[in-house]
């Protein structure tokens, strides 16, 4: 089952549920971010 959740706030990609599982990351900030945006940002902050 794949379901939108809806999009990261970074790049703009579409973000889904899949079977059970989100495909990204939902932060204090109330933002859905891809997993890749993240990894980027965690990056840049070291």
């Amino acid at each position: 089952m794949k379901e939108l959740v809806g999009s990261c706030s970074v790049c703009g990609k579409d973000l889904f549920c899949l079977d059970g599982f989100f495909n990204g990351v939902h932060n204090e900030k109330n933002e859905t971010i891809c997993f890749k945006c993240i990894e980027e940002q965690e990056e840049s902050a070291e």
